[in-house]
This record gives structure tokens, C-alpha cells and sequence, in this order.
């Protein structure tokens, strides 16, 4: 019996916690020079120990069928963490996790590669590292089709070497990407710009939603620093979540911003076959920005016209995962049974143990139709499975 039992599951963000030569081992020549250390970056800090205690447990169940099968029965549990899990950073393994796990399909992403490349100040730097951080993604899921990569797209480099950018990317076995919530250069344009539409029109050909990920926020700070100095202890929840209770509030500000503006300077409107999903900025607040979005369109009536509600345009273009532990019922009774997807971030602590429990103890009034969208259902048609 998988974990999934007899549910029917796509698995919306999943990641690999990486070893340190995980580019190293994807990069050209010319790319390889001017990648950056993972071990180096600070974003997210790599605990060394850590990964080299992962990586000894992994030789070590490669020969021991009983250490490998303990493994094997304790993969949904985060009791090892990190690099110690069942196909954390193996190809092959992963396949054996996603046997126990029972799920469909699962959408990968990464970790520390990501922000081994996404935190440089040199255009050429943040292109080389997205070329080889799409290559490895690509390599990582090359070998089991239920496993779908999701790379990096840069945007703040321009729409033109985007563009090039997604269609190495895609060549070399991506099957989408996430896209920073945030330019961070004020005298750049907008990610919403006409000049971007190549880009979102790529992503309506090839039929693949964008991603945005929490991680993937183009240095977004919603909390003042001044707001530390409170003569309190910082709280931390680990992985990519942002420290402190402030962090977590405010997790959805960038991309709230991000898709407003992708609604009211009409990119679905001109792609009307683009699709997004929203990985690890919670859905508690989706509710109210659905009401906020309507209130301000028609507070500008009479000088933008709209084709629909804005709140129409993102139900029909967007879904959004919950954290294990939201009130996914309760969201779900003011959103609609369309917008939520399951995630289990699977290796990342903020998962949790058992997520299927924790989605299903805040899902006791949903009939099974609305539960069959939630797992399959709303992922298949953003990604136009049959």
C-alpha cells in the first residue's frame, strides 16, 4: 500500500536538497568558471556535517536491504531531514520514494542550487547559473517520467535572453520554471511589460504553467529590519520559510503584488492559454485578495474597462498550494473547489510528516468530487492532462 492510497495525486512542489556538486557536475567549460560555491552562499546556509552525514547514509543503505527498507518506511516522516531522506539528492532513489509515495506525478525544484546562482550582482553569473541549475534540474528527472523539473528564468536579464534561457532550458529537459516575484531594479520594466510576452507566449506553446516559488522573490524584503530590534528572540520554521512571525504573515506580499499586476495589466488577457501556480506562499490570504481584486477594478470603472472580474481571470489562470495545517475547507468555501492543489514539499521540513493527514483534518465538509480536484483534478487541467 502507498502512502497515497487509493487517492489519485500530483504533486505540485516537491525539491532536491542538493549535494555541493551539483552544478559543478552539469556545467560546460565556459559555465563552470564563473559558478559560485554552494557552500559559499548565505541565503540559505548550507550545514556541511549535515550533508556529508546524508551522503554516508546513502552509500551505506546502497548496501544494506534493511537499512534501505527502513528507509523506505520512514520516507513520508521527516524524523532523518534534509539530505538524509530518501531520494533527497539520487535520481534512483527518488523513482524508489515515488513508488512508496504512490503519487502520479511530481514537480521537482531546487534548493541550495537555487540560491547558489539567484543572489549574484553579474548578469553573466546569474545566466551561466541558470543555464547549468536547468541542465542539472533537467538531468536529475530525466530518467522517470513522473517526475517533472522545473527550472529558472531569470527574468530581470531581459525578455530576450529569458527567452533563450527557457528554450535551453526546455531542450535540456525542463518542463517549466519558476519566475521571480520582483524586479528588483526600479528603472527596469515590468515583468507585465508588452516586451515580456514572448516569454508568456512560450509558456502557452509548449502548455506548461509558470511557477512562483517563495524562494524565487527577486530579493523582496516585506519586513523592515527595524522590526528585529524587539527585544525578542527570532523564531525559525527552517527550509525556505522566513523567520519570525512578520516573515510568515507577509510570505504571500511579493507574489500577491506579482499576480495583481500580471491581472490588471492584462497578461492573461493577451495569453489567455497561460496558466501559473503558486508554490509556498500559503492560501489563507487568497480569499480576500479574490474580494481585493474586484473592489479595485471597480473603483477604476470608468477609466479601465475589463473583459471579466479579475477575480474570474485568476480562478481560471492560477492555483495556489496551502501549507499542510491551513484551513484548506475553509479556503476552498471562499475560493472555490478550482484553486487549490496539493503539495507535499517533500524533503523540506515545512511539508510536515504526513501532509495528506493534516490537508484532511481542515477538509471535513469537502464531498469527494472537491477532493479528487484538490490532488488531481486542478493540477491535470493547468497542466492539460486529459
Amino acid at each position: 500500500m502507498t502512502y497515497a492510497q487509493h487517492r489519485r495525486i500530483i504533486d505540485a512542489d516537491s525539491h532536491v536538497i542538493e549535494l555541493d556538486d551539483f552544478l559543478r557536475k552539469a556545467a560546460s567549460d565556459a559555465n563552470l568558471a564563473l559558478l559560485p560555491s554552494m557552500l559559499d552562499q548565505q541565503a540559505l546556509p548550507v550545514d556541511q556535517e549535515k550533508m556529508e552525514a546524508g551522503f554516508a547514509l546513502f552509500r551505506k543503505r546502497q548496501d544494506d536491504p534493511g537499512l534501505m527498507a527502513e528507509s523506505e518506511e520512514t520516507v513520508v516522516g521527516d524524523v532523518l531531514g534534509g539530505w538524509k531522506r530518501l531520494g533527497a539528492f539520487d535520481p534512483n532513489e527518488r523513482s524508489r520514494a515515488m513508488d512508496v509515495f504512490g503519487y502520479q506525478l511530481q514537480w521537482v525544484l531546487p534548493t541550495f542550487s537555487f540560491h547558489q546562482i539567484a543572489h549574484v550582482d553579474q548578469a553573466d553569473i546569474m545566466e551561466a547559473g541558470a543555464r547549468t541549475l536547468n541542465k542539472a534540474m533537467g538531468e536529475f528527472c530525466a530518467h522517470d517520467r513522473r517526475l517533472k523539473a522545473i527550472g529558472y528564468l531569470p527574468l530581470s536579464l531581459g525578455p530576450e535572453k529569458a527567452l533563450s534561457i527557457m528554450n535551453e532550458g526546455l531542450n535540456a529537459g525542463c518542463y517549466s520554471f519558476m519566475v521571480d516575484t520582483n524586479e528588483p531594479n526600479d528603472t527596469h520594466l515590468s515583468f507585465t511589460h508588452p516586451n515580456f510576452d514572448p516569454v508568456w507566449a512560450r509558456f502557452c506553446e509548449v502548455g506548461a504553467p509558470f511557477s512562483v516559488h517563495v524562494a524565487a522573490n527577486g530579493h523582496y524584503k516585506p519586513v523592515p529590519k527595524s522590526f528585529s530590534n524587539n527585544g525578542r528572540e527570532a523564531l525559525v520554521l527552517g527550509g525556505d520559510a522566513p523567520p519570525g512571525e512578520l516573515g510568515l504573515i507577509t510570505i504571500k506580499n511579493s507574489v500577491e503584488i506579482f499576480l495583481s499586476a500580471m491581472i490588471f495589466d492584462g497578461v492573461f488577457e493577451r495569453h489567455p492559454n497561460l496558466r501559473g501556480i503558486c508554490m509556498e506562499h500559503g492560501a489563507f490570504w487568497v480569499p480576500a485578495w479574490l474580494r481585493g481584486l474586484d473592489f479595485t477594478a471597480s473603483s477604476y470603472f470608468n477609466r479601465r474597462s475589463f473583459n471579466e472580474p479579475p477575480a474570474a481571470t485568476a480562478r481560471r489562470h492560477l492555483k495556489f498550494s496551502p501549507f499542510a495545517g491551513e484551513p484548506v475547507g475553509w479556503i476552498i468555501e471562499n475560493t472555490g473547489p478550482e484553486m487549490l492543489v496539493f503539495a507535499s514539499d517533500f524533503p523540506h521540513p515545512e511539508g510536515s510528516s504526513d501532509p495528506i493527514k493534516k490537508f484532511e483534518a481542515t477538509m471535513e465538509n469537502c464531498d469527494q468530487s472537491v477532493m479528487d480536484a484538490f490532488y488531481y483534478g486542478n493540477m491535470a487541467e493547468a497542466m492539460g492532462i486529459a
